[in-house]
């Protein structure tokens, strides 16, 4: 028995042979030092580009029916990514759930290896180059305060205690809604605190350079991977490395 992020004691056997995940950074992670342990993973688990398993739709709807039917030995999950009643139905059909709760980078490289010993994986080689590659980023020489859209028909944004919020943090870029009191608010980018950046990543919405910066005119608008700004896995490392450069 292993205990997950949120103190839940999770019955996982031995050896941990089949794992559906229903979160793609959690995929990506598995998938890296593990590929043929995964039977599932959701419609939305773009890496690795080859991947093969079953899929089971999002991460806000599986198919908790289809999930069961793989027999899995784990499911992984995160609390901020999937919906309680989903796990609960997991749970309720006799497969152990393990949660993880990634809301920093300090939480992520923690969170991740735990995560990969409760899968019977060693710590990873990748997980030790995307420390190292954090640690060693210099302290910025100036702060910027942004505005990061996830969504417009509403505009949506990252809000409070978010691990893209964390990230940009790092690298000198503070959002200016981090005080409101949903993570992921509703805004008007008319009304908004003052700020001099927009942060545009590519997903959950494809913003582009048509879509997105002309509803913040007066403040310069940054394009950027949102694998790079959101998940934590394997991509931890490269966005150390790029996503600096992308902020300009």
């Amino acid at each position: 028995m292993v205990a997950d992020d949120l103190g839940n004691v999770v019955e996982v056997p031995l050896r941990v042979r089949r794992v559906v995940s229903i979160v793609p950074s959690l995929t990506e992670a598995v998938a890296a030092g593990a590929p043929g342990l995964l039977v599932g993973a959701t419609d939305w688990c773009t890496h690795p580009a080859d991947l093969d398993v079953a899929r089971v739709r999002g991460t806000k709807n599986p198919d908790v029916d289809a999930i069961v039917s793989l027999a899995p030995d784990l499911v992984v999950a995160n609390q901020e990514e999937n919906r309680v009643p989903d796990l609960d139905a997991l749970r309720a059909a006799g497969i152990a759930v393990y949660v993880t709760d990634i809301r920093t980078l300090d939480d992520a490289f923690g969170s991740l290896a735990r995560m990969l010993a409760a899968c019977g994986l060693d710590r990873p080689s990748w997980l030790d180059d995307a420390e190292t590659a954090w640690r060693e980023r210099p302290e910025p020489a100036t702060r910027r305060r942004a505005v990061i859209p996830i969504w417009r028909k509403p505009w949506m944004a990252v809000g409070r205690d978010t691990f893209t919020g964390a990230l940009l943090a790092r690298l000198g870029v503070d959002n200016v809604l981090a005080d409101d009191p949903e993570r992921y608010p509703r805004f008007d980018p008319a009304d908004l605190p003052p700020h001099d950046l927009a942060v545009l990543p590519d997903e959950p919405y494809l913003f582009t350079a048509d879509d997105g910066p002309e509803a913040f005119p007066d403040v310069p608008s940054v394009l950027v991977s949102g694998r790079l700004l959101t998940w934590y896995g394997p991509s931890l490392a490269a966005a150390a490395r790029e996503l600096p450069e992308a902020l300009g």
